[in-house]
Parts: C-alpha cells; sequence; structure tokens
C-alpha cells in the first residue's frame, strides 16, 4: 500500500511552530500524520534548506503548508522530490529571484510596517553583527494576533521569534509553484501581510484554489477548521 501523504506546516516570522497549534488538532483529529519543524529566521536559503532536509527524511509524500513567512519558505523548500502540493496561509507566493522585500514593495504598506522593532542580532565569531527585527509587544496583538483571545494575544507577543533583516531581501532562488500545484488562503482583514499582496502572489502562481477568509493574520487561531479544510480538501485533490 502507497504511505498517505505527511502534511509539513511551516510557520512565519515572529511566531514559533505552536501558531500552528489550533490546525493540528483538527488535522490529527482526522487522522493525519502531522510535524510543524522549526524554523531559524536567519536567512530565507538556509530557512527552506532546513526545511527540505526535513521534509526528505520523511517517508512517502508530503503536503507542505506555509504560513507567512514560511509561504516563502516553502516556495524554495517546495521543489524537495516528495512534495506534491503547497498551501499558501496568509502567505508571500515569491517568483524566483524576488525577495519579500521586492513583493511587498509593489503595494501599500500594512499596518504591521510601522510598528516594527530593529536591535542588533548576535554575530557567529569572525562575521559582522546583523539586525533582527521585531513587532512591538505592545503593538503586537492588535497588529499581528488581532481576533486572537486577548490573553493568548499577549502571550504570543511576549514568545514571538524575530527574523533577520537580511531575510526581507535576499531572492528566493527557485519557485516550487511552477512544478508543483497549489492552494491559498487570502486572510482579507490582515494588518501584518496587506491582503493584495496575498492575492497578487496567489494569482500569479496560478494556485488551483484561492479561498477568501474574512480573518486576520493569524488565521490559524481564529478559523482553524477552515484551514484544516483546505488542507484536507488539497489532499483529497491529490489524491
Amino acid at each position: 500500500m502507497p504511505l498517505a501523504p505527511t502534511i509539513v506546516l511551516v510557520h512565519g516570522a515572529f511566531a514559533d511552530a505552536s501558531s500552528w497549534h489550533p490546525v493540528i488538532e483538527h488535522l490529527l483529529a482526522d487522522g493525519h500524520r502531522v510535524y510543524a519543524p522549526p524554523v531559524a529566521g536567519r536567512s530565507l536559503t538556509a530557512d527552506a534548506d532546513a526545511v527540505r532536509a526535513f521534509v526528505e527524511r520523511i517517508d512517502g509524500p508530503v503536503l507542505l503548508a506555509g504560513h507567512s513567512y514560511g509561504g516563502a519558505v516553502i516556495t524554495v523548500a517546495g521543489t524537495a522530490d516528495n512534495v506534491i502540493g503547497l498551501v499558501y496561509v496568509s502567505g508571500y507566493a515569491l517568483e524566483e529571484g524576488e525577495s519579500l522585500g521586492q513583493l511587498q514593495g509593489g503595494f501599500p504598506d500594512s499596518a504591521l510596517a510601522a510598528h516594527l522593532v530593529y536591535t542588533p542580532a548576535p554575530a557567529e565569531p569572525g562575521t559582522e553583527p546583523g539586525t533582527d527585527v521585531w513587532v512591538d509587544t505592545a503593538a503586537f496583538p492588535e497588529i499581528f494576533a488581532a481576533g486572537v483571545e486577548p490573553r493568548t494575544a499577549r502571550a504570543l507577543a511576549v514568545s514571538q521569534r524575530p527574523l533577520s533583516a537580511a531575510a526581507f531581501g535576499e531572492p528566493a532562488t527557485v519557485a516550487a509553484w511552477k512544478t508543483r500545484p497549489g492552494w491559498g488562503i487570502v486572510s482579507a482583514a490582515d494588518h501584518t501581510i496587506n491582503p493584495e499582496v496575498e492575492r497578487f502572489g496567489y494569482r500569479r502562481a496560478a494556485l488551483r484554489s484561492i479561498v477568501e477568509i474574512d480573518a486576520p493574520h493569524l488565521v490559524m487561531h481564529t478559523h482553524p477548521a477552515e484551514v484544516a479544510g483546505v488542507i484536507t480538501g488539497a489532499l483529497t485533490e491529490l489524491s
């Protein structure tokens, strides 16, 4: 019997794998095999290489789902031989040679842009220090975690992971959506990524299905059943 596909969920910037927790509960309850590996947020290439290596260790086919910056990561990592499809969730579907900054630069800034904080990043011995980007913790609940239960939003604000500033300008080395079928969720009430950025990237990638949800950026928290439904719907089409 061929192995059933494994679902690998890739988190975005300013978050960790626990951002997928509500969706994971739905997927596990339906009997799916699910993994949510960590993403270091140091560089797009390094993050994609790490996810690709993780995927390649899995026996059988893999469906990759990426949220936010995780969409850029799966765009590059999704060329692994055992990846059968891509699901973008409030994410960046980059073109080959395009960076996050370039894609975002074609549209008005979201509310997030005015609430980013920049701090020196620890440097490896013999290297120049870089810059880490964070979301201001006071603005995080309203901007990044809008719609999430307030106590949870405050906890997410103080446990966020930074993204290296260099990752914003690093071009995607490949666009896996050119050789893999894809599905997309637009968070129509997103204050972190301009929803037009999501729509544009998805249309350009000619995704099989684009679902609009009247939801904030963390749609996995506010609408987990709908997100899980898009992912399992993609598996049904692929089967």
